[in-house]
């Protein structure tokens, strides 16, 4: 390979000669000042961090070890217990409520109110407004139309209506030229031309021609002072205030904060790094303390302990309670059959009846024997019975 491949071509000042996490504006103070406020942090943080992973692992075993099962369990109640029960109760309240306040009024109205006013008020008023009230009102009403009204409308159409419209016509007549065309004609000749140019032409020019320019003169006026005045206003807050305070937090507050946020994030994964480091040192130590001892002591002696345990005294002892509890059970039985018979002859004596039949010792079955020439016995002092085959009993 050429010399040439292992030199370095010029490159050209940009980004990539920058170091990371490199904002404009940053120096040697920044860069010495960042050192120990992150150390500081750390050390601020570091305990936090601790006593926070200690409550998550905490926290963990506890939602494991406790509240799952017991979340469990509330559900099981929950679903098995509160739930039929409260249905159970509301299905007895609700059957209580009807029963209590529901059907008895139900029934009162249906079987007693409805029935009664029914046939006692209903039915009574129906019969006596048909038959009794209409007929008599259909009557009287025939009898005051023949009698009073057609002699009434008589009158009027004849007697009445042709005086009265000749009255009316003089009547409104006389009203007329009394009470409205003179008031009439006074509003349209006198008022209205009076007040129209003597009152409201010479306020209207006035309005217009004097009044109209001088107010916009003054708004001109008041909106050139008050601009000027806000701007003024505006000037200074933003020379007296806003700049000083955007100065300080761009050049101050910025960067601190920034910086100490950086910090902190910084110590934060440095604390989580260190709490898992001694996280596991305190996890080995406890197994190679605690752990592993206990392992190699249930392995290595309980776990023989316990064989021989079991194998050599559980189950004897076992074996011997089972076969004394089979003893007993036999021995109860025996005396409890000797308390019935001895009960059976006392009743026969006092109170008499049949013999109890004797009892036949039931036939001794011989041992049995291989043939009949073959006389080998096969218990000791019993005679051999003679071996007879299925087909040959057949």
């Amino acid at each position: 390979m050429s010399d040439m491949e292992f030199e370095k071509s010029p490159q050209p000042y940009g980004n990539h000669q920058a170091p990371a996490q490199y904002e404009p504006g940053e120096g040697c103070l920044t860069t010495l000042i960042r050192i120990p406020v992150r150390i500081v942090v750390l050390l601020v943080v570091l305990p936090v961090r601790m006593v926070w992973d200690l409550l998550v692992v905490c926290g963990r075993a506890v939602e494991r070890v406790l509240l799952r099962p017991l979340g469990r369990a509330l559900a099981w109640v929950f679903e098995n217990v509160i739930t039929p029960l409260a249905l159970a109760t509301a299905w007895l309240a609700v059957f209580l409520g009807k029963a209590l306040f529901v059907w008895p009024w139900v029934a009162l109205w249906t079987y007693v109110v409805v029935p009664v006013v029914t046939y006692g008020l209903v039915v009574p008023l129906v019969w006596i407004y048909r038959q009794l009230l209409t007929p008599l009102g259909h009557g009287l009403a025939r009898l005051v139309e023949n009698l009073l009204l057609a002699p009434l409308g008589w009158i009027y159409r004849r007697l009445l209506t042709p005086l009265g419209l000749g009255t009316t016509w003089l009547a409104v007549f006389l009203g007329k030229a009394l009470f409205v065309w003179p008031w009439v004609a006074l509003w349209t000749y006198v008022v209205v031309p009076v007040v129209t140019y003597g009152l409201v032409v010479p306020l209207v020019w006035i309005y217009r021609q004097l009044l109209t320019p001088l107010g916009h003169g003054i708004a001109w006026l008041v909106s050139t002072v008050c601009r000027g005045l806000w701007a003024a206003v505006v000037w200074l807050v933003v020379t007296l205030l806003v700049t000083p305070v955007v100065w300080v937090h761009r050049h101050i507050l910025a960067p601190v904060g920034r910086e100490i946020a950086a910090a902190i994030g910084v110590a934060w994964r440095i604390a989580g790094y260190i709490s898992r480091a001694v996280g596991r040192a305190v996890k080995w130590l406890a197994w190679n303390l605690i752990g592993r001892p206990v392992r190699w002591t249930y392995q290595n002696i309980c776990t023989p302990v316990g064989h021989v345990v079991r194998d050599a005294i559980w189950r004897p002892a076992k074996k011997a309670a089972v076969e004394t509890g089979r003893a007993a059970g036999a021995a109860l039985r025996a005396a409890g059959e000797v308390v019935r018979q001895a009960r059976r002859d006392a009743w026969r004596a006092l109170v008499g009846g049949p013999p109890a039949p004797k009892g036949v010792e039931p036939g001794v079955r011989r041992a049995r024997r291989l043939g009949d020439t073959q006389q080998t016995q096969t218990v000791p002092g019993a005679a051999a019975e003679p071996e007879i085959s299925l087909h040959k009993q057949v």
